[in-house]
């Protein structure tokens, strides 16, 4: 869930988000407004882009072990959870925002579905991914041993961090996409900062939509 920049004015505003669709449709979400150093640094994904999305998608959710990095208030993977995923992670490294993530996960009841990790998604690209994938293989072949469990992994930062972090960004999507058992689906938020064709090495194809000022890539392993 990307955060954006908000004015000081706003500062008191809290609100309610809905999901859109699926198990939990009309449900809402909590947020809050978290500020550091005077300056907003979670807000949601408009409804809008989260809704056109999700119709992209379609049924891509049935399945699939949600991955929502950069969560904020966690609306995409519970969106997901709603929709069909088995199970979610959510990382989030601002704890006041982690609360809230925790919050709207008891409100829903999916507490046995769902795993927060107050983390630096960067980090958990470099230490954690690999054992994630590892994980949940072995919880899959329990249940089944001829399958695997395909991710659904949502990357929707700041921003900013395509810009001041570039490298980064790049490394943890390409993590992703290397880790990813088959049958994933990401999905990629940025502005038109962005250069998408960065992304497009190995023979990626990607699917681009722009919902301004989101620009939105889907890719399938």
């Amino acid at each position: 869930m990307a955060k954006r920049k908000a004015k000081a004015s706003d500062r008191s505003e809290q609100t309610d988000l809905r999901i859109i669709g699926g198990e939990f449709r009309g449900s809402k979400l909590r947020y809050g407004l978290i500020y550091k150093e005077g300056d907003a640094i979670t807000r949601p994904m408009k409804h809008r882009v989260r809704e056109a999305i999700f119709n992209l998608l379609s049924t891509e959710s049935l399945g699939r072990h949600a991955i929502d990095l950069f969560a904020g208030t966690g609306a995409l993977g519970l969106e997901a959870l709603s929709r069909g995923a088995t199970s979610a992670t959510f990382i989030e490294k601002h704890i006041p925002t982690a609360r809230i993530i925790q919050e709207n996960i008891a409100a829903l009841g999916v507490e046995d579905r769902t795993t927060l990790l107050v983390t630096s998604a960067f980090l958990w690209g470099k230490r954690d991914l690999p054992i994630a994938e590892s994980k949940l293989s072995n919880q899959s072949a329990i249940r089944n041993p001829q399958s695997e469990i395909p991710w659904l992994v949502f990357c929707s930062p700041p921003y900013a961090f395509y810009v001041e972090r570039q490298v980064d960004m790049l490394e943890l999507i390409a993590g992703v996409r290397q880790h990813a058992p088959a049958g994933s689906v990401l999905v990629v938020e940025a502005d038109e900062r962005f250069d998408f064709t960065l992304l497009s090495g190995n023979g990626a194809t990607w699917d681009i939509r722009t919902y301004p000022p989101a620009v939105v890539g889907l890719w399938r392993k």
